[in-house]
C-alpha cells in the first residue's frame, strides 16, 4: 500500500485533460467489433481500460501503441471459452458480458477487489431472457447460448452500464431487438455517450416511447481514425481546486460531450466560483462559496469533490439521490463521510444523502483510501483548504482511472511527498 502526503496548500495554473476513460472503454469496444482497424489518440492507459484491452484481447483483438501515443485496434477471430479478467472494472464486465453472449463463444468472466460483490444480476435476467445461461449471479460468470433478437427489458436506475452493454451487443445478434427500460433511466449521459459512440461505427440505434430500438442485419464499421474525448470526470478533481484556492485552467474538454459530469463548471458556478469557458479550455478562481442542494443521480461521480468543496461553502450543501453510489469501488457515501470527519469536516451521511456544512478550512489529517481511486483523488485536492498536510494511505487507488494524478498536482505546485509514478 502506497502512502502520499500532501502538504497545506493550494494547486494554481494550467493542465491538460487525460483522454476520457469513459469515451475510451466504449471506443475500444466497437473497434474491437468493426470490419477493419481503427486508430485512436491521444490515449491515456488506466487500470480499468487494461482491464478492458485485456478482455478483448481474449476474445481475439490486437493492439499496437503508435509513436504518438495512440493506440491501433484490430479485430480478429472470437476463440472458443475465452476467459476474461474484469480487474476491478465494472464498466468492464457490464459491457463485455452481453456483448461475449452475443458472440456465443462460452466466455469465463473473473474479477478482483469488490467486483465480484458488484451488481449484475439485472442484466443477467434479460440475457438470460434471450438464449444466454449464465452460471451464476456474481463473478466468476460462464455463458452459455447465444443471445437472440427480440425484446430486453431492463431496470433504468441500477446502472446505465446495462443498456449500454446491450447497445454494444445487440447489433452482432443479426435481427431486429428491442431495449425496454423500466422505470426512471439514471446517468443517461452515460447513455448518450454509447449512443454515439455505436453511430461512429455505422451502427442505427432508434429511440422509442419506452427505449431503443436496434434493426438487424448491421454491422460494425472503422472510421479509421478518431479521437477520444478529455476526461471531465478527472478533470473535476483540478477544476474544484481552482475554486477553493488560487486559478486552475484544464485544456482539451470538449463543451459539447455527452459526459455528464461537464455539469462540474455550471455547479461550481452556482457555488461561487468564477468560471470562463472558451475553445476547449476551462478556467476556474475562486469566489465567495455558498451552500448548494444538488441532486447526483445523473452525475455520481461527482460527489465525492463536490463534497470537499462544500466544506469551504458557507452554510449546508446536501446532495441527495446518491443511493447508487454505495454500489461503487467502495460504498462512496461511507467513504466520502469518513474522509470529510477525518480532516475535520461536519458532514452527516444519509440512505441516500450526505448533509455538509461548510467549515471554511479543514484541519488537516490521515484519510483511508478505501481502495477508491475518487476517494484519493477527493482527499488530495482538499489539502486546499487544510491547516496541516493530508496524508492518504492506499493512494496508488489512482491508477484506476488516473495513473499521472499526483504528478499532474505536482505540476500544479500540489506538493506532495510519497509519489510514484504509476503506470
Amino acid at each position: 500500500m502506497s502512502t502520499v502526503t500532501i502538504a497545506p496548500g493550494a494547486p494554481g495554473g494550467t493542465i491538460r485533460a487525460i483522454s476520457s476513460k469513459s469515451d475510451a472503454h466504449r471506443n475500444l469496444i466497437c473497434a474491437a467489433l468493426a470490419d477493419k482497424p481503427t486508430v485512436f489518440a491521444p490515449f491515456t492507459p488506466s487500470n480499468d481500460i487494461d482491464a478492458t484491452m485485456s478482455c478483448l484481447a481474449a476474445l481475439g483483438t490486437s493492439f499496437m501503441r503508435t509513436q504518438d501515443g495512440g493506440v491501433t485496434v484490430t479485430p480478429g477471430k472470437t476463440p472458443d471459452s475465452p476467459s476474461l479478467d474484469c480487474g476491478e472494472s465494472g464498466s468492464t464486465l457490464r459491457f463485455l458480458l452481453p456483448v461475449a453472449a452475443a458472440l456465443g463463444c462460452g466466455a469465463v468472466f473473473t474479477g478482483h477487489g469488490r467486483l465480484p460483490e458488484r451488481r449484475v444480476s439485472a442484466l443477467l435476467d434479460a440475457m438470460r431472457q434471450n438464449g444466454c445461461t449464465p452460471s451464476a449471479e456474481h463473478l466468476p460468470i460462464s455463458l452459455s447460448g447465444r443471445l437472440t433478437p427480440g425484446e430486453y427489458a431492463i431496470i433504468g436506475n441500477e446502472s446505465s452500464q446495462y443498456i449500454s452493454g446491450l447497445l454494444f451487443a445487440l447489433p452482432l445478434t443479426g435481427g431486429d431487438c428491442h431495449i425496454r427500460i423500466i422505470g426512471p433511466c439514471s446517468s443517461r449521459g452515460y447513455i448518450e455517450m454509447t449512443l454515439r459512440t455505436v453511430r461512429r461505427f455505422g451502427i442505427t440505434v432508434q429511440e422509442t416511447e419506452t427505449g431503443f430500438a436496434i434493426p438487424g442485419g448491421q454491422c460494425y464499421r472503422s472510421p479509421g481514425n478518431a479521437v477520444l474525448e478529455g476526461d471531465w470526470s478527472n478533470a473535476a478533481f483540478f477544476l474544484a481546486a481552482g475554486a477553493l484556492g488560487k486559478t486552475v485552467t484544464v485544456t482539451g474538454l470538449d463543451a459539447a460531450t455527452a459526459q455528464r459530469d461537464c455539469e462540474i463548471a455550471p455547479l461550481l458556478a452556482r457555488f461561487g466560483a468564477q468560471i470562463t469557458q472558451q475553445d476547449g479550455c476551462v478556467t476556474v478562481s475562486p469566489g465567495h462559496l455558498t451552500a448548494q442542494r444538488i441532486d447526483v443521480d445523473q452525475i455520481p461521480d461527482l460527489l465525492p469533490i463536490l463534497a470537499v468543496t462544500a466544506c469551504a461553502a458557507e452554510g449546508e450543501t446536501v446532495l441527495y439521490n446518491a443511493a447508487r453510489l454505495r454500489d461503487k469501488e467502495s460504498d462512496r457515501l461511507t467513504t466520502t463521510a469518513a474522509l470529510l470527519t477525518a480532516l475535520g469536516g461536519s458532514v452527516q451521511e444519509e440512505p441516500d444523502a450526505l448533509r455538509i456544512r461548510g467549515v471554511g478550512r479543514l484541519k488537516g489529517g490521515t484519510v483511508d483510501g478505501a481502495g477508491d481511486h475518487r476517494i484519493v483523488m477527493a482527499a488530495a485536492v482538499a489539502a486546499a483548504i487544510s491547516e496541516a498536510s493530508v496524508t492518504i494511505h492506499g493512494a496508488e487507488a489512482v491508477r484506476k482511472s488516473y495513473p499521472g494524478f499526483f504528478e499532474d498536482l505536482k505540476a500544479l505546485g500540489g506538493n506532495c511527498d510519497g509519489v510514484t509514478v504509476w503506470n
